[in-house]
């Protein structure tokens, strides 16, 4: 397992601070000193490989601890925070991820032998180990880096192969929500969307939960176990999220923003704001603007991370 992930990172050691999307369609490469603010950001859904390094995700209430190399999955748009650092050695973190197609993942569920699954525990998010085999699935993915003329024809198979490992995995489980028709995570994505579009709206959770096709405290028990929080929770995430861009990069007040993310009441904005970020605005928007001068590129907070 040694020599594949030496070899992963002569292919990918120099990445930078940014997601970088690779010629590989879906395949996103970073590393180094990624700024804290990027990591608090909304994350996309696909398979996060760390190969060398350390991170910590925070999902809800819910927090992942990753030393590489390990993988995680995020199936849908999420509201979270993170930080990395190098490994115990002093290598520089790396990761790899690779954005979900719920096409390819629905076509491969149906040759997959279901008694072979794990079943449906309903994990929490986590870490997961990795085998040989699943690490050389990604080493032959990266591999087509050299040689782009392969690409179209091999990083499909290899998507496939590293898509049915996740599948047979502990979070498997929430793949497979996601591509049943008549599943709950279907319903789930579509509040979850609402929700993100109408962030700064007051939320009418029986009417998602109608929408959804769902009883009021199924829909909430459902909600929880993909997103890590309440529906009342992924909104505050979400406003805060974009509040603290607006203070540290955009020019706004702390009051202007809380108005403009959907607040009504400055005070209980600062509250949840310091809670969430572990110091008030003011103060927390001027360590960001000072870590993100010192970034390549004035690298700023943006609206995606992995």
């Amino acid at each position: 397992m040694r020599s594949i992930i030496d070899e992963m990172v002569g292919l990918i050691g120099e990445a930078d601070c940014k997601p970088t999307h690779t010629d590989i369609p879906g395949l996103m490469v970073i590393g180094g000193e990624v700024p804290e603010q990027q990591l608090a950001a909304i994350y996309q859904p696909m398979i996060g490989l760390l190969v060398q390094g350390r991170k910590s995700i925070w999902i809800g209430d819910q927090c992942i601890e990753m030393n590489g190399p390990s993988y995680f999955v995020i199936p849908t748009e999420l509201p979270a925070t993170g930080r990395v650092w190098p490994d115990s050695s002093g290598k520089r973190y790396l990761s790899v991820g690779l954005e979900l197609n719920l096409d390819s993942i629905t076509d491969l569920l149906g040759d997959i032998d279901r008694t072979k699954l794990e079943e449906d525990a309903e994990q929490p998010y986590s870490a997961c180990k990795v085998s040989t085999e699943f690490l050389d699935a990604w080493l032959r993915m990266l591999r087509l880096l050299r040689t782009p003329e392969h690409i179209a024809a091999l990083a499909p198979a290899y998507e496939r192969e590293i898509l049915f490992r996740v599948l047979l995995g502990p979070q498997g489980w929430r793949l497979r929500q996601l591509c049943l028709e008549r599943g709950t995570g279907r319903g789930i994505q579509k509040a979850l969307h609402s929700i993100r579009t109408h962030y700064a709206s007051g939320i009418d959770i029986p009417s998602l939960a109608e929408r959804a096709g769902m009883g009021l405290s199924t829909f909430h028990r459902q909600f929880k176990k993909m997103a890590g929080v309440s529906p009342l929770q992924f909104q505050k995430q979400l406003r805060l999220l974009e509040a603290r861009k607006l203070i540290a990069f955009g020019g706004y007040s702390a009051s202007s923003a809380a108005f403009t993310v959907g607040y009504e009441s400055v005070s209980q904005f600062n509250r949840e704001y310091s809670r969430f970020f572990g110091a008030p605005p003011a103060k927390d928007a001027a360590r960001l603007r000072e870590i993100a001068q010192t970034m390549p590129e004035n690298n700023v907070a943006t609206n995606r991370a992995m």
